[in-house]
């Protein structure tokens, strides 16, 4: 078939499009320009790049296949990063690669592809795309230490009906390099990007800084209690469960103290002990059902965090108020702004973004 694969100058997309060209299916690729070309070029550890943009031009020539770059520079800014740092400002942690793969991503590339009459669009995410007895189904990858099913549980229906994933029954990420060296590509030792793409130096408050002043402003470090215990530099550097960066509030007596709230209305940064900061209800909002939604309450597993094993849990869907409520079966530590995604064993069942508890 007529294939567009998403190249993001990296290994994992390389060898998509390679595995693919060797199969025999029409293999056209596409990279997305994120940033100005002149400043990205030697930018490191990032993704869409002006450096990472030659190196899928490089491997496209190699494979003898068609290669696009689309300019989504003013896209990208105001769907992810200005998100990203209202989000921030809001007193949340937000989750911007899932926010790109929702919007800039998968919905400009599948509409591409259609646009040049390709028949499915293909990226390097390691995850599975299963036919089940309904329809495709999303599951966790092969190898579960680069399991990025996490991120793709925005992904519509009708987005992972068009979408393959050839790396996800992958072992792990040494056999992807084998094969980019078998195929001759010149990415194979290529390191894989780290940090979100936009801040590859980590520091998220001074992109937050930039673009909403106010989650830069400093303010109070208050107990659960009501004491004030020390001052911050901005609530853009903290998140709920940090336990560093507290300075002067970092104990209350030899008791350590983590996050456990954040308030930008009144610039305040709450913290108490670890124990008080579980939930035992989580609620998620803006939530894609990759199954019809349970008519009542449902078993399943909970991931709350991209790095953590999912958990045992109880979710139940409110359709009138379009929220899903997460009960996990052991109360968990849930920071507003992240992705919260249900699993059924391997399979996604839906993905949302946590609510800031009352």
């Amino acid at each position: 078939m007529r294939i567009l694969v998403a190249m993001s100058g990296g290994v994992d997309s390389s060898v998509v499009a390679g595995l693919l060209k060797e199969q025999g299916h029409e293999v056209i690729g596409a990279t997305l320009q994120l940033y100005d070309h002149g400043a990205a070029v030697q930018k490191k550890g990032a993704c869409c790049a002006g450096q990472d943009i030659m190196d899928a031009r490089r491997v496209a020539d190699r494979l003898d296949i068609p290669h696009y770059v689309l300019d989504r520079e003013t896209r990208f800014r105001d769907a992810v990063v200005a998100d990203f740092a209202a989000s921030y400002a809001a007193g949340e942690t937000p989750i911007p690669c899932i926010r790109c793969n929702q919007t800039v991503k998968f919905h400009d590339l599948v509409a591409l592809a259609r646009d040049l009459g390709a028949e499915a669009l293909a990226t390097g995410h390691y995850a599975r795309r299963v036919e089940g007895a309904s329809g495709p189904e999303l599951h966790r990858a092969a190898d579960p230490a680069r399991d990025q099913s996490y991120f793709l549980a925005l992904t519509t229906p009708a987005q992972l009906a068009f979408s393959r994933f050839p790396l996800g029954g992958f072992p792990d990420k040494a056999t992807v390099r084998a094969e980019a060296a078998r195929l001759g590509l010149s990415v194979a030792e290529k390191p894989d990007s780290q940090d979100i793409c936009f801040v590859p130096a980590g520091r998220y408050h001074e992109v937050v800084a930039k673009h909403r002043p106010e989650a830069a402003e400093p303010g109070e470090i208050v107990h659960l209690d009501g004491r004030v215990l020390g001052r911050h530099e901005g609530i853009a550097r903290y998140t709920v469960g940090q336990g560093r960066g507290l300075g002067t509030a970092s104990y209350d007596g030899e008791q350590p103290l983590y996050v456990a709230a954040l308030e930008p209305g009144r610039r305040r940064v709450v913290v108490g002990p670890r124990a008080a900061l579980p939930q035992v209800e989580v609620q998620v909002a803006e939530v894609n059902w990759l199954r019809p939604p349970p008519a009542g309450p449902v078993s399943c597993q909970v991931k709350l965090r991209a790095r953590e094993v999912p958990q045992p849990a109880t979710a139940e869907w409110d359709a009138a108020r379009a929220t899903l409520l997460v009960r996990p079966e052991a109360p968990a530590i849930a920071a507003p702004g992240q992705a919260c995604v249900l699993y059924d064993g391997d399979r996604v069942l839906a993905g949302g973004f946590i609510r800031r508890a009352a």
